[in-house]
């Protein structure tokens, strides 16, 4: 809802940008110009907090706070109803370079906080794993061997190069898990190379091993 009668030409610009913020995020987020010059709200759209267009914006006139491109926050603030909200502020200003406004959005984070509480109860490990259930688990070796690899050089599957496959796969031998009959063919699968690639990877690992042994 934008009150023309109590906004001036500037916030009048900026009530298309508001309604539009507020329709990405709604239900979640409400949308709120202040007019400074008359301390009013002249607008609001999706007003869970109750406000309404003409009533007082009780907002400071103190602006030095403001952050680059004049932007307070992210800051947190606490609905009616005790909802967490994260909210952020514009500083509007005029032709002249002169504050005249607000755009405020206050975001309700409470539903996203009790996903990621019931998301976190679900992915979080509850005991470490019984190691007498994997001991001869091949394909778990394999596969926790490269994650570890990747993890441990900030790498991802799809980037990886010759280099780094060979790499990998002179770790995993290294580790004996090539002993098992099928575990190329499990590798292939997991880095979306060929049976005959991951043999020449091996070949190429297994040359540079016995070279750094005689060298």
């Amino acid at each position: 809802m934008f009150d023309t009668q109590n906004a001036d030409t500037l916030l009048g610009r900026h009530s298309a940008t508001a309604a539009a913020i507020s329709t990405l995020l709604y239900p979640h987020a409400e949308v709120v110009l202040h007019d400074l010059e008359t301390g009013l709200i002249a607008g609001i759209w999706n007003a869970f907090s109750g406000r309404k267009p003409g009533m007082e914006s009780l907002v400071e006139d103190e602006l030095e706070q403001a952050g680059e491109g004049g932007v307070y926050g992210p800051y947190e603030k606490t609905g009616g109803d005790g909802r967490r909200l994260k909210s952020v502020t514009a500083v509007l200003k005029d032709d002249f370079g002169q504050a005249a406004g607000l755009l405020c959005i206050n975001m309700d984070v409470s539903h996203f906080e009790a996903a990621a509480k019931l998301l976190s109860a679900f992915t979080g490990t509850a005991a470490p794993r019984p190691p007498s259930l994997f001991a001869g688990d091949w394909r778990e070796a394999i596969n926790m061997a490269l994650t570890e690899w990747l993890r441990g050089r900030g790498l991802a599957l799809p980037a990886l190069r010759k280099g780094d496959r060979v790499a990998l796969v002179a770790e995993l031998d290294r580790r004996g898990l090539f002993q098992t009959r099928n575990a190329v063919d499990h590798l292939a699968g997991l880095i979306g190379a060929s049976r005959a690639s991951i043999y020449n990877y091996l070949a190429d690992a297994r040359r540079q091993t016995r070279k750094d042994r005689t060298s």
